[in-house]
């Protein structure tokens, strides 16, 4: 593997609930449903919580595919239109985007700086992919161990 990519799945203060580790020659867009796949948060009764209420993302996950998905499992998406993806104007209703939840978009940037921190995920010294995400996901429990205490 030349390259690698790194998706995740941020809340609003930027601490991971969920990553990806994968070929850099891969489209951001074919990482989201592993990566919204890998989301379980426990909680003390009853089943994990398994899809956030809203997501937020840029315009590179502007898909059909991506938005058939959110909707047909309650999910708000909140994706700006990608006019390169657009070649025939699409007729009927506008897609809505809230520009004002999309600047709180901010927590993923601040993640993956975070992330960067640790000096032995970038540049990627390991050979195995499973030893790669292994360290990352070593570097997302640091980050939530010092945040939550």
């Amino acid at each position: 593997m030349k390259g690698v990519k790194i998706s995740a799945l941020v809340c609003g203060n930027g601490l991971p609930l969920a990553t990806v580790v994968s070929p850099a020659n891969i489209h951001d867009s074919q990482l989201y449903l592993p990566t919204l796949g890998r989301l379980k948060i426990k909680r003390q009764r009853g089943r994990p919580i398994t899809r956030p209420k809203a997501i937020t993302a840029d315009g590179a996950y502007d898909s059909a595919e991506i938005r058939v998905h959110n909707r047909r499992r309650g999910i708000k998406t909140n994706i700006p239109v990608n006019k390169r993806n657009r070649k025939v104007l699409m007729l009927g209703r506008p897609i809505k985007f809230d520009g004002a939840a999309y600047k709180k978009r901010g927590a993923v940037e601040r993640f993956f700086s975070w992330i960067e921190s640790y000096k032995k995920v970038f540049p990627r010294y390991e050979r195995l992919e499973a030893s790669y995400f292994g360290l990352v996901q070593l570097a997302c429990v640091i980050m939530l161990w010092r945040v939550l205490g």
